[in-house]
């Protein structure tokens, strides 16, 4: 019988794309779907290349070369261990059973510790760059234990993007620490595509800007310093048309965004460990806000904002608007690395932030140009915690908040909702600063809790009679 490298269940768009990539570098695939047309559909479009499709699962694990290496492409929760359940009568021990979906970390390490006592080896892989990134080269953040990698690192270093050359993979570190860097991965994301969100509607809204000219700057943005996949694919959204009706599909399109938990798993986690992320709570914030479409009508009858007759300088619009991009976005990525450090530190995962940094350059959403100085800024400094702190960006940080300031407050005159911009500037605000006005918290929490405080002058643990 033939034997096959490497097997996926769920071949939906993502899963076929994903072992499509792996044909095309040589290696043979076998793929599992209770549904047969998407198992046929697998053999169909690998056109002759050695791929088998089953709806099987004792044929899927008996087509594997030894150790089987399984990766799993299904929704999240239940459906994760339902079908672990399903492979467990039939793999062996020294097999690899690979999540590659959008899993919470906390059941991924769940089902690693299940999973070791049985000799299995289990990893949760985070993978991004949509159907697109699975085809032609994705970003990898494969976690569990460097035995259960070393066996598929050549394959997954095969298919992943390249950036000059290097693979866009690498094993991150222990446990669960694949799908957490993702879920901060996707938080970062959540917080880019919001900022962006807010300088499209100063720059329509403040600036009167129309499609035409928002497409123009932001391709004149995407050749310099703000160069990224999310700028790159938001000046291809003004251009185009809508088949259904007439002009831009853009203005056609309901302003309520959709989420799928991995913003909100962030904010969450972020708190529990005690490492802020304003921007990225912003961002879950205003998806949340978005959904209140009929309370939002609503309301916009009733407080009607008297618009500002001062004209405003395109030019100069344009140019602050780009420095406050260039601002938040740094702030954001420090934001998410300082909690992948703090949580590294915390559950031992062994976190290399110049690694992450690296492998983030290519095939995932948040891809930037500025990824390279963030690798450069954590090469420098291997023990940095947040970004904010390195030499590399203290200047260029230095330069742009006036700009973002100044585009904050625009918002705020205008009534042109900010949330993300203006949280990210008082983050910076907050973290620069020498002293903060929570000893005044403090003291309220003892007069009315006697929950003590510490002193300035002193050492120890002080409560005072108010």
């Amino acid at each position: 019988m033939t034997t096959y490298d490497f097997g996926m269940i769920g071949l939906g768009v993502m899963g076929r794309n994903f072992l499509l990539n792996i044909l095309d570098h040589g290696y043979s695939v076998t793929g599992l779907d209770t549904d047969k047309e998407k198992a046929s559909a697998l053999e169909k479009e690998a056109a002759g290349k050695p791929a088998k499709g089953t709806t099987s699962t004792p044929e899927f694990v008996s087509m594997l070369k030894k150790p089987r290496k399984i990766m799993l492409l299904v929704p999240a929760g239940k459906p994760v261990d339902a079908v672990i359940e399903s492979l467990l009568p039939h793999v062996e021990p020294g097999d690899l059973i690979i999540d590659g979906g959008n899993s919470y970390f906390a059941d991924t390490e769940r089902r690693f510790t299940y999973l070791k006592e049985k000799n299995i080896h289990f990893m949760g892989m985070g993978v991004s760059g949509g159907a697109k990134g699975a085809r032609f080269g994705p970003s990898i953040m494969p976690g569990g234990s460097k035995e259960a990698y070393e066996p598929v690192r050549p394959i997954l270093e095969a298919v992943a993007a390249k950036v000059d050359g290097d693979p866009c993979v690498a094993f991150l570190g222990n446990s669960s620490s694949g799908h957490y860097v993702k879920m901060v991965h996707n938080g970062i994301e959540y917080g880019m595509m919001q900022l962006i969100a807010e300088a499209y509607d100063i720059l329509k809204n403040a600036g009167g800007l129309n499609n035409n000219e928002l497409f123009q700057v932001f391709t004149l943005w995407n050749m310099g310093r703000l160069r990224s996949y999310l700028i790159e694919i938001t000046a291809q959204i003004f251009t185009q048309t809508d088949e259904i009706s007439h002009g831009e599909l853009v203005d056609k399109i309901l302003d309520k965004a959709k989420q799928k938990g991995t913003g909100k798993w962030t904010s969450q986690n972020a708190m529990d460990v005690g490492i802020p992320v304003p921007t990225i709570d912003a961002a879950v914030t205003m998806r949340g806000l978005s959904a209140l479409k009929q309370e939002r009508l609503a309301a916009d009858a009733l407080f009607k904002i008297e618009k500002s007759k001062k004209p405003v300088d395109k030019e100069k619009l344009m140019k602050n608007v780009e420095a406050a991009l260039y601002f938040a976005f740094t702030v954001t990525y420090a934001q998410g690395l300082h909690l992948l450090a703090e949580t590294s530190e915390e559950k031992n995962y062994g976190l290399n932030l110049e690694t992450i940094a690296r492998i983030w350059r290519g095939g995932c959403i948040i891809r930037a140009d500025m990824l390279e100085r963030i690798r450069k800024a954590y090469s420098e400094e291997p023990g940095l915690k947040n970004l904010l702190l390195s030499e590399v960006f203290n200047k260029k940080i230095t330069k742009s908040q006036d700009a973002a300031r100044k585009v904050a407050r625009l918002g705020l005159r205008e009534g042109i909702p900010v949330m993300a911009l203006a949280s990210t500037v008082t983050y910076f605000d907050a973290f620069r600063a020498g002293r903060l006005p929570l000893n005044l918290v403090q003291a309220q929490r003892d007069f009315f809790g006697s929950h003590t405080y510490e002193r300035t002058d002193r050492e120890g643990i002080f409560h005072t009679e108010w």
